[in-house]
């Protein structure tokens, strides 16, 4: 028997015994066995040039040395080397997560790979917790998340767009293979819609990425059990100082702690070891503090005599024109969400070629 066909069957047990018994996690069969249709496919040339396309039956990617028919992917196991018309070599691989954020469909920035798997550890993510989360975007962090929680967990996304919410849908279901049961995605103000829907303390975690996390202090006290975790992700200093600052006089959170994350490859071929010429420096900051219990007055840290009160300069400063957040027009959120919709067609059931 061929490793091929071994892992064919194994996958195909695998998933058997998971729809039998209810355990196989939602869009593990997306991430094993042959390259399906409508699947999206990393292509690595034999320079180490890299490009992502999305399976079509008939389609064919195009360079300048050739071009690769489609079909001779489609039936293929993950990490098979084909050839192009002229004899050019591509290694093709399924994209890792970290790949799919960075390459998706989307319609505001995303949170980078580094960030979200800070916020999914340092703010204890496990599974079956409640989580909400504030400010989608494009759905990367919502992925990890879900991710995290498992099916039997929960996460309750709010968008105020409606245009960014139909983009990470699209996302989230393209990764997954459809919806999540442990997901769902409603429209409004944060601080207005959380309370309507979430009993009070019935929140074990909140992950909020939006410019003035401070003004849902009272929504996100009322929702979060005692000891939840409440995580933000910020872009400037001005707002995670005002953040800290708010949670502090508010007196229902522990002290806040802060920090950022970043990330250096490094070059290696024989002994040319050295850190690459680039990294990925600072994407935002992070923000965590814990809910205390109702009627605790938290601890306060003795610490020097400083400034502590905002001006309205020190206001404007946060404003998304400040902070360098450019406006996205309609007509590039509906494109942004047609693509991310067209992910969600792949067809499970594809034929296997040796």
């Amino acid at each position: 028997m061929s490793s091929e066909t071994a892992v064919n069957d194994a996958t195909a047990a695998a998933g058997a015994g998971g729809a039998a018994s209810g355990s196989q996690p939602v869009g593990a069969a997306r991430r094993r066995g042959p390259f399906r249709e409508g699947e999206r496919v990393q292509l690595t040339d034999e320079r180490g040039r890299m490009n992502t396309v999305t399976l079509e039956r008939g389609g064919a990617f195009h360079t300048h040395r050739g071009f690769l028919n489609h079909d001779e992917i489609i039936g293929k196991m993950d990490g098979s080397v084909v050839v192009n018309n002229v004899g050019q070599q591509y290694q093709t691989l399924r994209p890792l997560l970290s790949d799919f954020v960075l390459s998706m469909p989307r319609g505001a920035a995303v949170v980078y790979p580094k960030d979200a798997g800070q916020i999914v550890t340092m703010a204890d993510i496990f599974p079956g917790a409640r989580v909400v989360e504030a400010g989608v975007g494009s759905g990367a962090l919502s992925i990890s998340l879900l991710r995290a929680v498992g099916d039997q967990g929960y996460l309750h996304s709010f968008e105020r767009r409606e245009e960014f919410a139909d983009i990470a849908r699209g996302n989230v279901e393209t990764i997954f293979g459809g919806p999540h049961p442990a997901w769902q995605i409603s429209l409004g103000d944060f601080q207005e819609e959380v309370v309507r829907s979430e009993a009070p303390g019935s929140v074990d975690r909140v992950v909020l990425d939006m410019l003035a996390p401070w003004e849902c202090l009272d929504a996100v006290a009322t929702v979060l059990a005692p000891g939840g975790v409440w995580i933000n992700y910020v872009a400037t200093v001005t707002q995670l100082s005002r953040t800290a600052e708010a949670i502090r006089a508010d007196g229902r959170f522990t002290e806040p702690d802060a920090w950022e994350s970043m990330v250096r490859g490094w070059h290696l071929e024989g002994l040319a070891v050295r850190p690459d010429h680039r990294m990925v420096a600072h994407t935002g900051f992070l923000l965590v503090t814990r809910r205390l219990a109702d009627g605790v007055t938290g601890i306060s840290v003795k610490r020097r005599p400083s400034k502590t009160e905002f001006n309205e300069e020190d206001v404007n400063a946060w404003t998304p024109g400040a902070v360098g957040e450019r406006a996205v027009s309609d007509k590039k959120l509906r494109r942004a969400a047609r693509d991310a919709i067209a992910g969600t067609n792949i067809k499970d059931t594809p034929e296997v070629t040796n």
